[in-house]
Formats: structure tokens, sequence, C-alpha cells
């Protein structure tokens, strides 16, 4: 039987938590409570990734059990779902800003500035904290850079290893400082602060660096867009740096049986590093001990594009650098057809040249 609710002091706040004792992964027994102390244990960091920028809820109600799965924008069907918009009720300490969608829609969204945000999206299931590249109240200027490196079929996450170490060359060689963390998943994610830029130019930077990437390492990394083009190498997904795509902040929690989180690295660690080692278990010691090791990300001063988008500009004049945007965006200038290779018309053989 669930109990009463509790009132939690966070930083001064008074936050409420619902049913402490509800199990969410009932494969490690981790409670809401618990979940809620492993927010205020490694807080700090989580809160320095999501800071003031607008960020979408990944919310699981019913905790995280075989068969549930988040609604998809095709059925409309699922026990969890992303939360866009601010919700019409919440305290007057969660602080909120003006994005702007692909579609040229406004919405309202959350824009954490304390830690008593936290643990009230936490209380409405919230496991995945998705921060948008932009501070508020400037939401159209990029300043943050991600690069996602996304191991396809065939390739696993010693495979994101490698492509990491040689993509910190590549940022840095292009004047930018990373920093790395896990996915949560199978991936690695790279982020460094950068001079603000628009979303397209954004987005070209991580096309050009990624590039980059692909012609060090042609037979392990690809930026090809088309799933039947990628091969059994690492994608940089390049579309990760459009508007409204999500990405899951520091030290959030997969849902995924064993409780994984998005767990900031040091490139020390990269080598050695497991996805399986950072989870909600695991992650309070290591914070207790380490503190938030992407404290020098958060600190750093941020670097120019420029470099990068002088290489996307190279490659635009060698025959176009632009590549597919994702499927739910308008048409965007200068961006090639979207349509998979294997889908694309081919020459009617009636009208094919005779034999000479």
């Amino acid at each position: 039987m669930a109990t009463n609710a509790i009132e939690l002091d966070v930083g001064g706040l008074p936050v409420r938590l619902s049913s402490p004792e509800k199990v969410y992964f009932p494969d490690l027994g981790i409670t809401k409570g618990d979940l809620a102390q492993y927010v205020l244990t490694v807080g700090e960091g989580m809160l320095a990734g999501l800071r003031l920028r607008p960020t979408t809820l990944e919310r699981w109600p019913g905790g995280v059990r075989d068969g549930m799965r988040l609604t998809t924008r095709t059925d409309g069907k699922g026990d969890a779902f992303y939360q866009k918009r601010a919700p019409q009720s919440r305290p007057s300490w969660v602080d909120t800003a003006e994005v702007t969608y692909p579609s040229g829609r406004t919405a309202t969204a959350i824009t954490p500035s304390n830690l008593a945000t936290i643990v009230w999206a936490l209380n409405l299931g919230t496991l995945r904290f998705h921060p948008w590249p932009v501070t508020a109240p400037r939401t159209e200027q990029v300043d943050e850079l991600r690069i996602d490196l996304d191991p396809q079929p065939g390739t696993d996450f010693s495979d994101a290893v490698d492509a990491a170490l040689e993509l910190r060359g590549v940022m840095v060689d292009l004047g930018l400082d990373p920093y790395p963390k896990t996915s949560g998943g199978r991936g690695l994610h790279v982020f460094a602060k950068v001079e603000p830029v628009d979303f397209v130019d954004a987005r070209h930077a991580a096309i050009a660096i990624g590039r980059r990437l692909a012609r060090i390492m042609p037979d392990r990394v690809t930026v090809d867009w088309w799933k039947e083009e990628r091969g059994e190498r690492v994608f940089v997904d390049y579309n990760q740096m459009a508007r409204d795509r999500l990405m899951a902040g520091p030290y959030s929690i997969r849902p995924v049986p064993q409780a994984r989180v998005s767990a900031p690295l040091t490139w020390e660690e990269v080598p050695s590093a497991h996805p399986d080692e950072f989870t909600v278990v695991t992650m309070p010691d290591r914070y207790r001990e380490r503190g938030d090791v992407w404290a020098p990300l958060h600190a750093s001063e941020p670097r120019s594009l420029r470099e990068a988008l002088a290489l996307y500009a190279a490659d635009d004049r060698d025959g176009g650098a632009e590549m597919p945007y994702p499927p739910e965006y308008p048409k965007m200038p200068g961006e090639p057809p979207r349509v998979q290779p294997s889908k694309k018309a081919r020459p009617d053989d009636e009208y094919a040249s005779p034999p000479v």
C-alpha cells in the first residue's frame, strides 16, 4: 500500500514527494524515494548541466518494467512520454522560457535554476532530463556543442570509445575543449562550450567534425544519415545539434532495468570505462568521492566554432555539404532529398539509350 506523501526541504524550498516507497526499478528494488536521494546526492552536477536550459522531461510515472514503452509520434500509445511544455500546474520557483520548434510554433519550457525543480520533476516520474544546447533567455543562441557517437549494429561501446579518443584530437585541433560522458546506453557523448551561434551553424559544425573523424577512421566511423549506408560503424549523429532534438543531460537516469545513468567522465577514464559501471546504485559513492568530474567543463571558457565552420564551408565549395534533417523538420535550405538511397527512382529501361 502506498504511504502518505512526504515533504523534502531542497535548498530551502519545499518539494512534495508522493508515494516515496513506489518501486521504479523492480529488478533492483529502487523506489521513488531512492531516486530522490540519488538526485539530492548528485544534484549539484545534474543542475550544472541543466541550469537555465529549456528541458524536455522524459516521464515514466509507472516505473520501468518489462513491456513498457515510450509513446511514439505514430501511435500515440505508451506507458511513458516526453513532456516538452512546462506543466500548467507548477510551483512559483520553477523557471521557464519560450522556445521555438522547427515548425515555427512556440511553447513554454522549464529552465531549471535550482535543485528543487529537478526533484519536483522526479516526483512527476521524470527519469531523463533532455536540456537544449541553449541558455535562457537567449534560446536562439547555441552555447554548447554536442557530438553523439552512436554504435550501429555489429559495433559496441568499445568502438565508441575508440572513436571518442580520436574525436578528442579532432576537436582540440579545431580549438575546442571537449568533455566526454556515457549516454547511459551503448554510446558516448562529447560536449564543449562554444561562443554563441545559431542552430544552423551549430549543426554544420557537428557535420564538419563528424566528416573529419570519418575521414580519419573511414572503416569505423560514418556520418551517413541513412541506416542502410552506415554498415558496422559508429554513427556521428550530427542531427542531435538540430533544434529540439533530445540528448540526456549529465547524471540522467536511463529507463533500463540496470538503472544506468549518463555518467560524466574524465578523458583518462574513457579507455577502460563501461556503461554498466555507472548506475543509480554506484554513482552516489563515486560522486561523494570525486565530485562532479564535469566541473571543469562548466568552468571552461567558450571556444569559437570558426575553424569547424571553415571546414564545413570547404566541403560546401567542393560540391554541397548539407545533409538530411530529421523527418519531422520542414524542408530546409540546401537540403538534399529525404529519400533513402534504395528507394530513389532509377532510370526506366524503356527510356534507356539503345545499344550502339
